[in-house]
């Protein structure tokens, strides 16, 4: 495996005074076509109580995973639904959505989750929304022999030794960016192989314990909070250190478009941004 830069998470806020840990790229520099990954991880209901009230979006995908605990899910488009350890929720929030995720009153042993933004492109920023959960399509899911787990949250997933095994979720169709996205799992001091060559953006962002890389000259230790990114055109070999590995692999094809970004907006220009504010305020987006 080449890695070829890594961004850190940084404690942030955001909602009514979640706390966070964020990555975020809106300059392109290496995550396209994803634009940013919250991280909410906390046994402490005080971090986390707040949630995020109603709010929109315009010009992004969102995508969120949870680990532990859950949130109740509603929009304008009058989907009401709770999320739980395990669901995706998946939004193409195209001209407008409104929305709010608040925590589930029964979540009472924490929540450990992600929300993901993906770029759109130019010609697909304007359509209507839509909106799609696992709650009733659990994501699939392979095995490796040695132990290691692959999720399915998006895309098509295999190992490389196991090429006869595949591993697709067909719910969650047409992310921006022929995105592909999976959770992977390892016991320490495991090695998996996965064939990215088919995708031109490779991250890899570690939650739990250690991604080891061993060269002939030297092995590096990489810890939970850090944004890899990776050559997909060698084969990627991981390696869980000695606490094993946690990490969503997140892959795609730039988009390479001009960004424009404030608040919940993410547009290709200044003008854009402008007039979805404008948009909003007006009551254009409708009403949760």
């Amino acid at each position: 495996m080449q890695v070829i830069s890594k961004l850190r998470a940084k404690a942030a806020q955001d909602g009514d005074g979640v706390n966070i840990n964020r990555v975020a790229d809106f300059n392109k520099v290496s995550l396209d076509p994803f634009l940013m990954l919250d991280e909410i991880k906390s046994n402490d209901s005080q971090d986390f109580i707040g949630g995020f009230p109603p709010h929109p979006h315009r010009g992004i995908e969102t995508f969120t995973y949870i680990l532990k605990g859950g949130f109740e899910h509603r929009d304008h488009m009058g989907n009401v639904r709770a999320i739980r350890a395990g669901n995706v929720q998946w939004m193409s929030t195209g001209s407008g959505v409104i929305h709010s995720e608040m925590p589930l009153s029964d979540a009472t042993d924490g929540l450990h989750g992600f929300q993901i933004w993906l770029n759109m492109p130019a010609k697909d920023k304007m359509k209507p929304a839509r909106y799609f959960d696992t709650t009733q399509h659990p994501s699939p899911v392979i095995e490796h022999k040695n132990g290691a787990k692959l999720i399915a949250l998006a895309g098509q997933w295999q190992f490389a030794d196991d090429v006869a095994t595949v591993a697709t979720n067909t719910h969650i169709k047409g992310l921006a960016g022929n995105a592909a996205i999976a959770d992977l799992t390892l016991t320490a001091n495991t090695k998996v192989a996965i064939d990215l060559s088919g995708y031109q953006s490779v991250n890899i962002y570690l939650y739990q314990g250690e991604l080891k890389i061993e060269s002939d000259f030297k092995t590096e230790i990489y810890t939970a909070g850090s944004m890899l990114t990776i050559n997909p055109q060698v084969l990627a070999q991981f390696c869980g250190g000695n606490a094993g590995l946690g990490g969503l692999i997140l892959a795609g094809t730039p988009i390479n478009e001009p960004i424009v970004h404030m608040g919940p907006f993410v547009m290709n220009t200044q003008a854009e941004i402008e007039q979805a504010i404008d948009d909003y305020q007006q009551g254009r987006f409708g009403h949760l």
